[in-house]
């Protein structure tokens, strides 16, 4: 099944994850199963603080409609990303899936304590994947209603 997000143009979506093959498996998932997205990555938090704020060679960089935040990340791992982002007025309003290959419940209270919007262990086959990436798609824009162009 592909996704048509409703009433949208396009969404941007910020992928911040520093493992190479799992970069290449989201993005094969999202091909296989959305329209009208741009999946951007960032490989570490610090990376990914830079796009949103626009700096750092990052000035053109679009503002994400969504946050896809892996947790162990080099540099700046994904608790300080999301702490940093939810205390900025400018970001904190992004929805920040943290999809993580742990499921380890104090990671996941830590995560909804520094206001991820959802947690989600990372799936182990392409075809999980590809349904979670489905999930998401319609959750955030055709479920919660989510308009890419309204931010």
């Amino acid at each position: 099944m592909t996704v048509k997000i409703s009433g949208a143009q396009s969404a941007h979506i910020l992928l911040v994850e520093d493992d190479p093959d799992d970069v290449k498996f989201i993005k094969r998932a999202f091909a296989k199963v959305w329209v009208d997205y741009e999946l951007h990555v960032a490989s570490d938090g610090e990376q990914a603080l830079a796009m949103l704020r626009r700096s750092d060679g990052y000035e053109d960089e679009p503002k994400p409609d969504l946050i896809l935040l892996d947790l162990n990340m080099p540099k700046m791992n994904g608790f300080e990303v999301l702490d940093s982002l939810k205390s900025d007025s400018e970001l904190c309003q992004i929805p920040v899936v943290v999809l993580t290959t742990s499921n380890d419940r104090e990671a996941m209270a830590k995560a909804y304590q520094l206001h991820a919007n959802s947690f989600i262990s990372k799936p182990v086959t392409s075809e999980e994947l590809n349904r979670m990436v489905e999930m998401v798609a319609q959750y955030w824009f055709n479920t919660v209603g989510m308009d890419a162009d309204a931010q």
